[in-house]
C-alpha cells in the first residue's frame, strides 16, 4: 500500500512532495515548496529545509533536526496564497502547521514569503503569528484538591 503525502494533498507521497525533496523535480509553486517543506519537518529530511531556504545562516541543522523527530505532526493547512504561481517571481503562503511536542499541542501560523531564484522557489522569510494559550482543562483554584491526587488542597500541595 502506497503512503499518503503528509502534506495533506490526499495524493501518493512518492507523486507529491518525496520528488521534490529528494531534488528530482523541482517545486512548481510556493505553495508546492511549502507543503514540500511541511513534509520535510515530517520525514527529518533537514537537507531539503537547508536547500530550499534564500538565507540559511540563521537555521541551526541540529536543532531544526531535534525538533522535526521530536513532534509529532499532526496535519497542514494553507490558509491562503498570494502569487507564487508558475509564473510569479515571488508567492506568499499563509499556513498552520499543527504538532505535539512534550505532550504539548502546539500550532505554529505563519506568513511565509518565497522568492523564485534561477528557475527554483525558496523560502525567503515569514512572519510568525502569536497565538493565545489556551487552557485544556479548568484553572485549578487554591482551594481545589490538587491534581496530583494527594487529596490535600491545591495551596498546601503543588501549588
Amino acid at each position: 500500500m502506497n503512503e499518503l503525502c503528509p502534506c495533506g494533498s490526499g495524493r501518493e507521497y512518492a507523486d507529491c512532495c518525496q520528488p521534490i525533496i529528494t531534488g528530482t523535480k523541482p517545486a512548481a509553486t510556493a505553495e508546492a515548496l511549502m507543503r514540500s517543506r511541511y513534509s520535510a519537518y515530517v520525514k527529518a529530511e533537514i537537507g531539503h529545509i537547508v536547500n530550499s531556504c534564500v538565507h540559511d545562516e540563521n537555521l541551526d541543522e541540529a536543532s531544526t533536526r531535534r525538533w522535526s523527530e521530536k513532534a509529532q505532526w499532526l496535519g497542514l493547512k494553507i490558509v491562503r496564497t498570494e502569487q507564487g504561481g508558475a509564473e510569479d517571481k515571488a508567492g506568499v503562503v499563509e499556513f498552520e502547521a499543527s504538532y505535539i511536542l512534550d505532550n504539548l499541542k502546539e500550532e505554529h501560523h505563519e506568513t511565509a514569503k518565497f522568492v523564485r531564484q534561477n528557475g527554483a522557489w525558496l523560502y525567503d522569510s515569514g512572519d510568525v503569528k502569536i497565538l493565545p494559550v489556551v487552557r485544556v482543562a479548568p484553572k485549578v483554584g487554591r482551594n481545589d484538591p490538587c491534581p496530583c491526587g494527594s487529596g490535600k488542597k491545591y495551596k498546601q500541595c503543588c501549588g
